[in-house]
């Protein structure tokens, strides 16, 4: 059963619109390329926690990374009142979104986006792949949907 809902005094609306500026306000302070060459392709990005920032917790994809960064912001829909991001349609990607709103209650921090490369289009999956797997040898704890993928195609392959 979904958790009431608790308008702002201001409305709904009102409180996101406000919330949307501030974040693109304060985007450019959370994102970083740490590639070391010019942006061109696709680049391959990590988010993690600001205090924690070499931490992985999401390995992703992007051709435009303020963008892509915005958007996950906006699908954490953090305006909204702590509860389970049920409007998130793939259950899996849920624990994403619901560490974003964790950490944003946490004194209204955001997630970094760490650029570590930019690669053709047709390379884009197979270097986030590395990534990921470079992560999981790490043992980061990784929340993308990508591990379920792999992990189901890596544990029949061991068999």
């Amino acid at each position: 059963m979904r958790s009431r809902r608790i308008e702002s005094p201001i409305g709904p609306s009102a409180a996101a619109a406000a919330l949307q500026r501030e974040l693109r306000r304060r985007l450019h302070t959370h994102l970083y390329d740490e590639s070391g060459v010019t942006p061109a392709g696709t680049a391959i990005y990590s988010l993690a926690d600001p205090r924690e920032a070499r931490i992985s917790r999401y390995i992703g994809q992007t051709r435009q990374p303020a963008r892509r960064l915005m958007q996950h912001l906006r699908t954490a829909r953090l305006w909204l009142p702590d509860e389970t991001p049920w409007w998130v349609k793939a259950p899996r990607l849920q624990p994403l979104y619901r560490w974003i709103r964790e950490l944003h209650s946490q004194e209204g921090r955001l997630p970094v986006m760490v650029v570590h490369a930019w690669v053709e289009a047709q390379y884009a999956q197979l270097v986030e792949r590395e990534r990921i797997r470079a992560c999981l040898a790490q043992q980061l704890p990784l929340l993308n949907v990508v591990i379920c993928q792999m992990a189901g195609v890596e544990e029949a392959s061991t068999r």
